[in-house]
């Protein structure tokens, strides 16, 4: 099983990134990102469902979608913030409920 992240980079705030998570090996019930912040827990961003789940402190400028064909999920990154900077990892949960994780991709907004 894998999962490929990509799109992660240095960006000004206020700048715009989309990271993409290619998923292989193994079909997901759903799919998501999580960050880990410098010095910080990893946290939840979003996730997919029927009701897209997000943090609070990325509600209306993060969107998250999924293409199933290709097994691939992807954040629409708006308006960063220095406080977005961090590892973004991306995770795909089985219907079994086994979560299967990526390596992550840096981003870093600068101010």
């Amino acid at each position: 099983v894998q999962l490929q992240a990509s799109g992660g980079g240095l960006v000004q705030a206020g700048d715009s990134l989309r990271l993409s998570c290619a998923a292989s090996g193994r079909t997901f019930g759903s799919m998501g990102w999580f960050r880990q912040p410098p010095g910080k827990e990893r946290e939840l961003v979003a996730w997919t469902g029927t009701t897209p789940i997000y943090a609070d402190s990325v509600k209306g400028r993060f969107t998250i979608s999924r293409d199933s064909a290709k097994n691939t999920v992807y954040l629409q990154m708006n308006t960063l913030k220095p406080e977005d900077t961090a590892v973004y990892y991306c995770g795909g949960r089985t219907y079994l409920g086994v979560t299967y994780w990526g390596k992550g991709t840096q981003v870093t907004v600068s101010s």
